[in-house]
């Protein structure tokens, strides 16, 4: 059982929305990531901590994987735009619709690209929402700025609305309701020319293992979400890529970047997001089994994807 209170959940019921997806970026595998965790006993582990869990299947029946290899770029060189569009309102409705019925959605990828699904769904959910996006990368680059046109690295910018006239017909469902100063960043080591003037020119807070270095990682969570809530008083929704902590620690993700958090590091963000008791929603994304190189990474991968959420839903070491 965890002692945690969680102020927009108190009666500790959740729903499990898996999102096996894999057409924002161009590797094989990370679809199968959802199926892993669940495998490795994810649910029982948020049951034994108190919570009423029950499974939605977002995306049953769709036939998405088949569908990627035969995409056309479209004129900004932007990849599989449909079938993200698509797959994204799906994860929308299941994070609404858990949302609406007093469940906390946690949602588990699948790439970071449904990420336009999660935040859209919070935010129609709750306008008051604030965001953490713990992640190597800043995933806000549009239509205009993306070098490779993957779209697990552009959900931010759509929620955002930016650049939007450059958006595939796809996804200009998606409603522009993040406002700058409700989103900040933990972990960023990897930022793409065009995110970082994003990020100056929207003035929106952004820590890179820079900072991590420079203050420790309490301090940093501190500022960020001092920087997003300062009341503490807004939902917090948690959307984390497992790329976020050191590929020593977690090697089965697909844009592995060098000098990450520590494995201890990553869990204390989470665990510091249920001390607040302001969680309304997580989720865990970028676990891609196909690229480990071994078991070994595949466990230990899996078994940090099970641990973030354990100790975003209340797990304490003591």
């Amino acid at each position: 059982m965890s002692d945690v209170e969680f102020k927009f959940h108190p009666n500790k019921k959740a729903t499990i929305i898996t999102a096996p997806f894999s057409g924002g970026q161009p590797k094989s595998g990370v679809e199968l990531g959802p199926d892993y965790i669940l495998k490795a006993g994810f649910q029982k582990q948020i049951e034994e901590l108190g919570w009423d869990v029950n499974l939605v299947h977002a995306l049953e029946g769709t036939n998405y994987e088949n569908e990627k290899s035969q995409m056309t770029a479209d004129e900004f060189g932007i990849k599989n735009g449909r079938i993200v569009g698509e797959c994204c309102k799906k994860i929308h409705d299941a994070v609404k619709g858990a949302a609406d019925n007093d469940r906390l959605p946690i949602t588990i990828g699948g790439d970071h690209s449904i990420g336009s699904g999660t935040l859209s769904g919070m935010l129609e959910h709750n306008p008051d929402t604030c965001i953490l996006w713990i992640d190597a990368h800043a995933d806000i680059n549009t239509p205009k700025t993306t070098d490779s046109g993957n779209l697990h690295g552009c959900p931010v910018s759509f929620v955002m609305g930016l650049d939007k006239d450059s958006y595939p017909e796809e996804l200009k469902w998606i409603p522009h309701k993040l406002k700058p100063n409700r989103i900040a960043y933990i972990g960023l080591r990897d930022v793409d020319a065009g995110e970082k003037k994003i990020l100056r020119d929207n003035n929106i807070k952004a820590f890179s293992m820079h900072h991590v270095d420079k203050y420790g990682i309490g301090k940093v969570v501190d500022m960020a979400i001092d920087a997003i809530n300062p009341d503490r008083k807004f939902p917090i929704h948690l959307s984390y890529d497992v790329d976020a902590i050191d590929p020593s620690f977690v090697p089965a993700t697909g844009t592995r970047v060098e000098g990450g958090l520590t494995l201890r590091e990553g869990l204390y963000v989470a665990e510091a997001v249920a001390e607040t008791g302001l969680l309304s929603s997580l989720d865990i994304v970028e676990t891609n089994p196909l690229l480990a190189e071994n078991d070994t990474h595949i466990l230990d991968t899996v078994s940090a994807a099970c641990a973030i959420g354990r100790c975003a839903l209340g797990q304490t070491l003591l």
